[in-house]
């Protein structure tokens, strides 16, 4: 069942960082966790008209350091920054602990699989025809850079009697090559027929050989990697 894997799991260390990036004992780890989870969560619900993919947290002593990515770093800024000081403020009664914001603004939405994924949830919940949904978006990743791009939806698609699933490919998506730049991303609409589950996978090129990648390990030449 390789083909079950996460696509960002699986490049874990190799191509791509962790989300959560600090150190704890037995005793801390668990809490810890949790308390990333309840920061996620957190943001999403306050923040779900924001376009924000990614969340990242990192943790030095008893400083926590979250890391907002947004297509719309206006909303969550405010005028002066007063959006971003009652935000963290917020979130240190949420944790317990002194918060610092990061926004990192992203220049290209239709670029970031998460985003996509809630673009065509959104196209669902209308009841737009999800073929016409799925090439609509399609396109326009393409159209911003993306080498290729895969989306599947599946449930009760425009009201049939049958759950089903549709799919729509254009261009190339390498999901077993590790060197791949693969974005993906996952979004559920709840519709009167039931729940409807988007999933989408973005490629956007390779790391070349001797390339600094997102993790921890340079991508070799091919002459130098070991032969199984």
């Amino acid at each position: 069942m390789g083909q079950k894997i996460h696509p960002t799991g699986f490049r874990i260390a190799v191509t791509e960082q962790w989300r959560s990036r600090w150190y704890a004992s037995k005793k801390d780890f668990a809490k810890n966790l949790v308390e990333d989870q309840k920061i996620r969560r957190f943001i999403r619900k306050e923040w779900q008209f924001a376009a924000i993919p990614k969340v990242e947290i990192e943790r030095t002593g008893e400083l926590v350091t979250v890391f907002v990515h947004t297509a719309r770093p206006g909303v969550l800024i405010g005028k002066k920054g007063a959006k971003v000081d009652e935000f963290r403020q917020e979130l240190e009664k949420l944790t317990g602990k002194p918060v610092r914001m990061k926004i990192i603004e992203i220049h290209r939405p239709e670029m970031e699989a998460n985003l996509v994924a809630e673009a065509v949830a959104e196209q669902l919940g209308k009841r737009i025809n999800y073929r016409r949904a799925l090439k609509k978006v399609a396109d326009a990743s393409m159209a911003a850079g993306a080498k290729g791009i895969k989306i599947r939806v599946a449930g009760r698609l425009q009201g049939a009697e049958m759950s089903r699933i549709g799919n729509y490919r254009k261009g190339r998506v390498p999901c077993g090559t590790l060197r791949a730049q693969l974005d993906y991303g996952f979004a559920i609409c709840a519709t009167k027929y039931g729940t409807l589950g988007c999933k989408v996978w973005i490629f956007k090129g390779e790391y070349g050989p001797g390339e600094t990648t997102n993790g921890l390990l340079p991508v070799r030449p091919a002459a130098e990697r070991p032969v199984s």
